[in-house]
């Protein structure tokens, strides 16, 4: 005899009364998540050496120049 599955009444249109989003924003991250930001989170050893985020961005625009300076360094070494 095979057994029957029970199926839940498809409640797809009602929202549970916990669920309360009439003070939500519409779209209030929209803009931002549009224009591309990227979030990364940086592991507890890391992040222990940076006070801020604009910490973080100066150093990691000082490492992107380094890496340029040697990229260029080593196209006219091998030129």
């Amino acid at each position: 005899m095979k057994k029957q599955t029970r199926r839940k009444a498809r409640n797809s249109d009602r929202m549970r009364p916990e669920y309360d989003f009439s003070k939500g924003t519409r779209g209030k991250h929209a803009a931002r998540y549009a224009s591309g930001t990227n979030v990364v989170v940086l592991a507890p050893d890391v992040a222990s050496h940076f006070r801020t985020a604009d910490d973080v961005n100066e150093t990691l625009r000082a490492v992107a120049r380094l890496i340029e300076r040697r990229k260029s360094r080593t196209r006219h070494e091998t030129a």
